[in-house]
């Protein structure tokens, strides 16, 4: 497997370019990790010399890695004056809206 880690051509320069940047490269990168087949997955990869673990570990790594920078980000909202979001369920901010109950049809 040959991965490269390339910096972009054209950096977004708006939060709605950026936004467009992600949705796009999230769902092509999603569409590339869903087609690869057991044997890609569990093929090992070096990761700068610090470690050396098959693929599929590194897709736990990188959801924990952007869990870890969301809340770095969302830490610095409130002392710029900001509100957090309820991004992992509810915040000070916004606090968690529970849905209505279902009622069954009986």
């Amino acid at each position: 497997m040959n991965f490269k880690m390339q910096t972009p051509a054209d950096k977004p320069k708006t939060v709605a370019e950026l936004i467009d940047w992600y949705d796009t490269n999230l769902k092509r990168a999603a569409d590339r990790i869903q087609a690869l087949s057991a044997e890609q997955l569990l093929t090992p990869v070096n990761f700068m010399g610090a470690f050396n673990f098959p693929v599929v570990f590194y897709l736990g790594f990188m959801n924990n890695h952007c869990i870890h920078h969301r809340g770095a980000l969302a830490t610095y909202l409130r002392p710029m004056g900001s509100k957090v979001p309820s991004i992992y369920g509810g915040s000070y901010d916004e606090p968690l809206q529970m849905p209505e109950p279902l009622t069954s049809a009986a």
